[in-house]
């Protein structure tokens, strides 16, 4: 179902035909996949009357929605991490949104300060650790703490350059600066099991069978491997630690939602962003996603809540995104993934 952004729609004639012309409609360009949104969009739907079209993609979105320029039908873009929301926002493809209720229900930390972005859910970058051989992590353990000569060998990450861990960095440079985010990646890159490789689950696959103790991890996978027969056991024998507790917190990231400039649906685009950000649909992400409402007062699942809570960093992301280039020239620096 997660396709290619080439192997979606075959023309835009046919995406804007029909419905997607009609006055109770919006179209929505999607990178997340379509089980993780697909349940609150066909609420809104039945709540609205308002028809949800969609088009899914895995990379592509931001450069067809240039292509398409003024004659865009797209009226919203959902995508997955800061740096990708960003790159919407900066190619000029977003518009600001004057909403009391996003502004009521999104704190200010997950939100543009121009208003051109919101986020709908968040996700902690947890380690994972053996129950055998490590278990349950202290409170006053770091991200810095994976980077210890007594780790060696005993770490396994995916690749630097994945989005996740060039956030993770980002974090790190927005609070400690870059000499520290550097002597973190090489004695990161010192500790590993393995080269970086594969997912988060591959990770934590790699930890069930004995090859590190530790792994870096979205929080959210936890939940995703219970779910699935072939990965339960990996779940089972790992531990979820979310690290800084003593520090100013666990880095978060976020799944978020921009509203197109040429969006010719916009009212209804902006009803959109206002549900998915409303209590309903933040319990629905909660208990379908196991991501964390982004919503204060909106309860995470209770497999979710069974993990533990803990404190988030609570820097802006905007500072996030801002120090995002200069944690890819640092993974290449130090030559992370070689």
């Amino acid at each position: 179902m997660n396709l290619k952004i080439t192997a979606l729609a075959t023309t835009l004639s046919a995406l804007i035909g029909g419905q997607a012309l009609a006055a109770e409609s919006v179209n929505v360009y999607s990178y997340r996949q379509p089980y993780l949104i697909e349940p609150m969009l066909k609420n809104f739907e039945k709540e609205t009357g308002i028809k949800v079209n969609v088009i899914f993609a895995d990379k592509g979105l931001v450069e067809r929605v240039k292509r398409e320029g003024e004659l865009s039908p797209a009226d919203v873009l959902l995508t997955v991490d800061i740096k990708r929301v960003m790159e919407i926002v900066n190619a000029g493809l977003a518009q600001p949104i004057d909403s009391a209720v996003l502004r009521e229900n999104i704190p200010s930390q997950y939100r543009d300060s121009q208003n051109q972005w919101f986020a709908l859910t968040t996700r902690a970058r947890a380690i994972y650790t053996s129950k055998e051989r490590v278990g349950k992590l202290p409170a006053d353990f770091t991200y810095y703490d994976l980077a210890k000569p007594e780790l060696k060998g005993k770490v396994c990450v995916r690749s630097g350059k994945n989005a996740y861990n060039v956030s993770l960095i980002a974090s790190m440079i927005a609070h400690d600066g870059e000499a520290k985010a550097k002597e973190f990646l090489q004695g990161l890159k010192a500790n590993l099991a393995q080269k970086p490789q594969g997912g988060d689950r591959d990770q934590v696959k790699a930890v069930k069978e004995g090859v590190c103790d530790y792994a870096l991890g979205n929080s959210y996978y936890l939940g995703k491997m219970l779910e699935d027969d072939k990965q339960h056991s990996w779940a089972q024998a790992v531990h979820i630690n979310f690290p800084n507790q003593n520090l100013q917190g666990t880095h978060v990231n976020i799944s978020g939602i921009a509203i197109a400039k040429y969006a010719p649906n916009k009212q209804n685009a902006i009803k959109l962003a206002e549900y998915l950000s409303a209590d309903k649909a933040q319990h629905q992400y909660a208990e379908l996603n196991h991501e964390y409402p982004v919503k204060t007062g909106v309860a995470p699942s209770e497999l979710v809540r069974s993990w533990g809570e803990f404190k988030a960093d609570k820097v802006p992301l905007e500072k996030i995104a801002q120090n995002y280039d200069k944690a890819l020239k640092l993974i290449d620096e130090v030559k992370f993934d070689l």
